[in-house]
């Protein structure tokens, strides 16, 4: 069984991706022939690989169940910051276009930033009009984990929430420790 390495709280904590809602898929889709064959579907695989093999703190991901062109990930929230303890999950939908064109990304867990809209899409420039093919899976949920902790409130998606984020910090605050919280249980 594969584990993924996350560094949390100054440590390194194993987490097996069942843990995460995510299947062994490299054995399973290699034992069962998955066709690799296009271009996009070879890119994520060497991004699934860099992800296992040396994933960046504080995120994990993986392809759903024999389809590598849908992943499910885990961005756990930065330390010292009101996102610390969250637990926020996401899904990333390939298409054959990757890595020409972006994957379309939503949290799935409830947000409140004021780059994320209602629908868990997400506002930020390299999943847009400053993306590059350079940018792979560990580097899409590496911006996104750094977008938590620094919002641009000129580019709302969440109007309330970038209010807040200007005008009332300590408001602000409480909303995200509430969202944290909520992570914890959430599905």
């Amino acid at each position: 069984m594969h584990y993924s390495a996350i560094n949390r709280n100054k440590g390194v904590e194993q987490i097996p991706f069942s843990c995460l809602g995510f299947k062994d898929f490299a054995e399973k889709s290699l034992s069962q022939g998955f066709e690799m064959s296009t271009p996009a579907r070879k890119r994520l695989m060497r991004d699934f690989r860099r992800l296992q093999q040396d994933p960046p703190a504080g995120i994990s991901g993986a392809p759903q169940d024999n389809n590598i062109m849908l992943w499910n990930a885990v961005i756990f929230g930065p330390d010292d910051t009101p996102w610390d303890g969250g637990t926020f999950k996401l899904t990333l939908q390939f298409t054959e276009d990757y890595p020409n064109k972006p994957p379309t990304v939503r949290f799935v867990s409830r947000m409140f930033h004021p780059n994320i809209y209602a629908d868990g899409s997400i506002c930020l420039d390299i999943l847009q009009n400053q993306w590059s093919p350079i940018y792979d899976a560990a580097a899409i949920l590496t911006s996104i984990q750094s977008l938590l902790c620094d919002p641009n409130p000129n580019s709302p998606a969440n109007s309330e929430a970038a209010r807040l984020f200007s005008e009332n910090k300590k408001e602000y605050n409480r909303r995200v420790r509430d969202i944290v919280e909520q992570s914890w249980t959430a599905d």
